[in-house]
């Protein structure tokens, strides 16, 4: 798990970057309209190769309806996303946004009734503080 979450974070660190070079030129709007193609097409790519056709036939309601709302909340979070990378710098966006870890933390201890030790509501304060720090203009 904590391989695949590294990865992940070297990965969106990337996507970032190279997304504030990609909107060169262009709207916000137009760089995350393109850059989702790219990424239906690359995630559609890989189920095809590694999910079973049975595995579909797994699908139920819930499952449509959940990640249904998954894509929305997804959708919506790309467009803020990419308005702010086309106005701000990627250090203060990309850390804001990664405040979401908090709000992830807060919705699954109260949907989902996962623990929160003191552990990670300290780790919860340090992001929030960190936050503060970058986002705040001198």
């Amino acid at each position: 798990m904590i391989k695949f979450a590294i990865l992940s974070m070297f990965f969106a660190g990337f996507t970032s970057v190279i997304a504030k070079i990609g909107l060169t030129g262009i709207s916000g709007e137009l760089g995350l309209s393109v850059r989702t193609l790219f990424v239906s097409v690359f995630v559609f790519g890989f189920a095809a190769m590694v999910v079973p056709l049975q595995d579909w036939s797994t699908l139920n309601r819930n499952n449509i309806v959940w990640l249904g709302a998954s894509g929305l909340t997804t959708t919506l979070s790309w467009i803020f996303y990419y308005k702010a990378l086309k106005l701000g710098d990627v250090a203060t966006v990309a850390l804001i946004d990664k405040g979401s870890v908090v709000v992830a933390i807060f919705l699954a201890w109260l949907l989902l009734k996962e623990t929160v030790s003191i552990r990670i509501i300290m780790g919860a304060l340090l992001i929030i503080a960190g936050l503060v720090v970058i986002a705040k203009k001198p």
